[in-house]
């Protein structure tokens, strides 16, 4: 009895082995390949074949899964320091976008061990050729120009290993901290010139428009004055015509001493309304008046006299 129950646990034992040998066989054998990915199959260390994506085998033991290839678009930033053409030192970053040539996996494994640090040197090399021949200004405005001539290295020289590549873009300038404070300083003085400047020219337009108005206003002022004593002597014309008419025996000059002492009487009336106006008041007799008609009709003639000899 015990001999059969030694069998028994010796035959579930050799069972249970060869169902574990049996899983590691098929573990071994069958393998799966994603999408955008190929393995390279290697036998005793040779390479024998690119495995596809989808369900691949292998021969146990004698064949292994040497590594797996990537084919989606990968990015390296590559941060570098350097100097421009003005003395500036500047960090610059650019970002290579590449990824491995599906008919060269061979190549991207075999010939190149660290792609990474290859592009990495290649993009140092470019951007410290270029940048130094610019001007801290130019490097912004041509940051374009910095990227093609990374890309187009890259491009001439990874497509040899297997890699191909996407873009490169230069994704930040960054100057020295006290040139970039400097820069922004420059720039808002700059700015506050120019717009002192627009301000000094607001000033002087809305000066010029003023006197402009001024003069205009003036000028109009004095058309109106010119037409008010026109008419004022018009109307004095004709009443000094009706009264000699109406009157007879009277002269011009009398009409005009009553014409100045009616308005005379007229302007102390107004000021009695007021007691609030101040006036400086003419002499307030009529002989008073008779002087100050005497002293107007004097100025008149001698300023006629003065235009005839000039």
């Amino acid at each position: 009895m015990d001999s059969l129950t030694g069998l028994s646990w010796q035959g579930w034992l050799t069972s249970l082995l060869s169902i574990c040998g049996l899983i590691l066989l098929i573990y071994n054998t069958f393998f799966i390949v994603a999408q955008q990915t190929n393995i390279i199959i290697e036998r005793f260390g040779k390479f024998v074949r690119i495995a596809k994506p989808g369900l691949n085998l292998k021969i146990p033991l004698v064949e292994r899964i040497a590594t797996r290839m990537i084919l989606r678009v990968m990015q390296l930033e590559v941060p570098i320091e350097t100097k421009t053409e003005d003395n500036v030192f500047v960090k610059v970053v650019v970002a290579v976008q590449y990824f491995v040539l599906p008919d060269k996996v061979y190549e991207a494994y075999y010939k190149l061990l660290y792609p990474d640090q290859q592009i990495t040197s290649y993009v140092f090399d470019v951007v410290r050729a270029k940048v130094p021949k610019m001007k801290l200004d130019d490097v912004f405005d041509k940051k374009d120009e910095i990227a093609d001539a990374v890309k187009g290295e890259l491009s001439h020289t990874m497509n040899e290993f297997g890699y191909g590549i996407v873009k490169a873009l230069v994704t930040d300038i960054e100057p020295d901290p006290h040139v970039k404070a400097a820069m922004n300083e420059i720039n808002a003085a700059t700015r506050l010139r120019i717009a002192a400047s627009e301000k000094g020219e607001a000033d002087r337009i809305l000066r010029v428009k003023t006197a402009e108005a001024e003069a205009q206003s003036k000028k109009l002022q004095g058309e109106g004055i010119a037409n008010q004593r026109k008419a004022i002597i018009e109307g004095l014309q004709t009443s000094v015509e009706q009264f000699k008419s109406a009157v007879g025996g009277t002269t011009a000059a009398d009409v005009m001493h009553l014409v100045l002492l009616t308005q005379y009487f007229d302007t102390l009336k107004e000021v009695g309304s007021n007691s609030k106006a101040t006036i400086l008041m003419l002499p307030s007799n009529p002989n008073g008046m008779k002087d100050f008609a005497d002293q107007i009709r004097q100025a008149i003639i001698t300023g006629e006299a003065i235009n005839k000899v000039t």
